[in-house]
């Protein structure tokens, strides 16, 4: 197609054949001749976590921008959500890209999880996650999580308190806090790990599970068929597990779920994983029999809809955000090329092109 895409002030305001989308002599062009245009990719599984965020207001602004290219810009990523992190810090990284100092991703973020109690995952210590106890102390401690500006909130539904253990939470504690999250219109995200991790999720009111059930055999099609009548969605992180004896049976699941129909988001857990590469991840997603469609869907229309976007993300559409990837192959031919950026737009300002000098 001989297209243009018109955008003014961060939004799109036109698309279609050159020949019915009026350019203003004034405009700056961006030749995408012989490049595939999509909208701006969402990574729904993403961590703030490691030291070089530290003390993120007051880090330089070029370095910062650097590390938040790297991460994000370079591999599409428009729009992110942060699912473990110290709130305060990563709000910080958001106001800074908001007040233009440095361009970069709509960062949501649902703060440090919570645990059962003596449920840390013994790979975060020493590092103690905050426990609940009772579901009074639930509500109290997921009410101050939101008053304090997060845009979900995540719980340890089974924590690996040895990598031989899974502590489950209470069925009575995920209630409490889904019903302040929902009462404020926010998702409850989980960890859920196991079999009884997923049984209190589905009972308790979760609505995104952050992985696969890694302990394979624990997804049955009784429990499928649940996660899709309650409308839940599942991040597959296949990439985290790519290494390890079970990857093969957690690419089945995923299969499983997406011939269910269960919304599919995607994310790579990148942050925990330094390797900010989410070939691999693409790669898994394919082969669990993902097309095209799906996992681009994953990627922008399904997330959209999810955390309350689909007004102004997702779709290159005029109305919505000038948030836009384009890429230098076509993916329907080849899964790889969704790594193959040239340029990343977010609200119509260029925050990556590759061959610039700034990779």
């Amino acid at each position: 197609m001989d297209g243009s895409i018109l955008i003014r002030d961060g939004k799109i305001v036109a698309v279609g054949d050159r020949s019915q989308v009026k350019v203003p002599a004034s405009a700056t062009r961006v030749d995408c001749k012989g490049l595939v245009v999509t909208a701006g990719f969402w990574n729904c599984h993403v961590h703030f976590s490691e030291p070089k965020w530290e003390n993120a207001p007051s880090l330089p602004a070029s370095r910062l921008g650097e590390q938040v290219r790297d991460m994000f810009a370079r591999w599409g990523f428009t729009s992110v959500f942060d699912t473990g992190s110290l709130l305060p810090n990563t709000k910080a990284i958001a106001h800074r890209i908001e007040a233009r100092e440095f361009p970069g991703p709509m960062i949501l973020s649902a703060g440090v999880p919570f645990t059962s109690k003596d449920a840390t995952p013994y790979y975060l210590k020493p590092l103690k996650l905050p426990e609940l106890e009772n579901p009074e102390q639930a509500r109290a401690m997921a009410r101050a999580r939101l008053d304090e500006g997060a845009d979900a909130i995540k719980i340890f539904q089974g924590a690996w308190v040895s990598p031989n253990e899974v502590v489950p939470m209470r069925v009575e504690l995920v209630k409490a806090v889904a019903a302040v999250a929902h009462s404020r219109a926010k998702p409850l995200l989980a960890h859920p790990s196991d079999a009884r991790g997923l049984a209190s999720a589905i009972e308790g009111g979760v609505d995104v599970l952050t992985h696969l059930v890694e302990v394979p055999g624990d997804v049955d099609p009784a429990t499928i068929a649940a996660i899709k009548s309650r409308h839940m969605a599942v991040i597959p992180t296949l990439k985290l597990f790519s290494r390890g004896s079970n990857a093969d049976k957690l690419v089945d699941q995923l299969r499983e779920f997406s011939d269910a129909g269960v919304q599919i988001l995607f994310g790579t857990d990148v942050g925990f994983l330094t390797d900010y590469d989410p070939g691999v991840e693409y790669r898994l997603m394919d082969r669990a029999g993902l097309t095209f469609p799906r996992i681009l869907a994953s990627l922008t229309t399904s997330p959209a809809a999810r955390y309350g976007f689909s007004q102004r993300k997702g779709r290159v559409a005029p109305g919505m955000d000038a948030d836009l990837v384009v890429l230098a192959s076509d993916p329907v031919e080849e899964v790889a090329a969704f790594t193959d950026v040239k340029y990343t737009l977010v609200k119509g300002s260029i925050t990556f092109m590759r061959g610039s000098g700034s990779e």
